[in-house]
């Protein structure tokens, strides 16, 4: 029986080359020097983010989202926290890296699937959920309907079996 499955996977080392492209630019580039921002990855599902200022670390937000796009890492992956005071007047903010589809979500997914009216079934495991039906075009059918749809998560469709 024809089957997908739905998952929200980032590729780590995309991550890895757009923070250090970032990393490079910051040390580059005429408007920050003399400042302390940075950027951090040690933890491999969070990165944080160090600016002079509100504004200063706003640029540097910018500047590591415009290299996530150039890489192909939807911003919907990412999950940003509060903007923090570090020590010496800094400004800290932590960006975390989704991965996998919560449970919420996944039932939201399914929901869409069943609202569609298409026969296929639509079945939640762990991080992902699995789509099967009798025709591929039906499976094909679900991929469209759920591109339309905004569900806030990065979503790709993987493992197409017939």
């Amino acid at each position: 029986m024809p089957s997908f499955d739905i998952v929200s996977k980032v590729d780590p080392q995309e991550v890895d080359n757009a923070v250090n492209q970032a990393i490079k630019e910051i040390s580059q580039r005429f408007d920050f020097k003399g400042s302390k921002s940075e950027i951090k990855w040690e933890k491999k599902e969070e990165i944080t983010v160090i600016g002079d200022s509100d504004n200063r670390l706003k640029s540097v937000i910018d500047l590591l989202q415009g290299k996530f796009v150039k890489r192909g890492i939807s911003l919907k992956s990412l999950e940003y926290g509060k903007v923090e005071d570090a020590s010496g007047g800094l400004k800290r903010q932590v960006i975390k890296i989704l991965q996998g589809i919560q449970k919420e979500k996944a039932k939201e997914i399914a929901e869409v699937i069943k609202k569609s009216g298409i026969k296929v079934q639509a079945q939640i495991m762990d991080d992902q959920v699995r789509v099967t039906g009798k025709k591929i075009d039906d499976l094909q059918e679900v991929i469209q309907i759920l591109k339309t749809k905004d569900l806030g998560v990065s979503l790709q469709f993987v493992n197409m079996r017939d």
